[in-house]
């Protein structure tokens, strides 16, 4: 009985995390890779890569990207000292979180124009857009 009662409240956390990352997913507003394509050709905003060493060396990073060191532990130093400039976060593709966390840590920060690329640098490089080689 103890063994159904722990599998239960396990499966029950377990539901309750992935709600939290979704409701977390679903508070950031989002952008389409046309309207990013847009907004850069207008310097209308700033590209903010989550991701990691091995994405970048393999699918490149949108120009003018500004690196995180970590999506987790960066610092708000490394974003624009300008709280209101439109940041939009991106990291590998739909299936990583990665760029989702590091906006929430954006505006926990005080950033007040955060956006979402949901579909990542794999849909940026998948819609045929620039990328820059790291």
């Amino acid at each position: 009985m103890r063994t159904l009662l722990v599998i239960g409240l396990l499966a029950f956390v377990g539901c309750s995390k992935t709600t939290d990352q979704q409701d977390q997913k679903a508070a950031i507003a989002t952008i389409t890779v046309d309207q990013l394509d847009q907004m850069l050709a207008q310097r209308a905003c700033q590209p903010v890569d989550a991701n990691g060493g091995s994405t970048r060396k393999k699918l490149g990073v949108i120009p003018t990207a500004i690196l995180l060191s970590d999506y987790d532990t960066f610092a708000a130093s490394e974003l624009p000292a300008d709280k209101a400039k439109p940041l939009v976060f991106y990291c590998a593709s739909t299936e990583c979180g990665a760029s989702h966390h590091a906006a929430e840590k954006a505006l926990t920060a005080g950033y007040t124009n955060v956006k979402v690329l949901p579909v990542g640098i794999a849909g940026w490089v998948k819609a045929g857009k620039q990328t820059t080689a790291i």
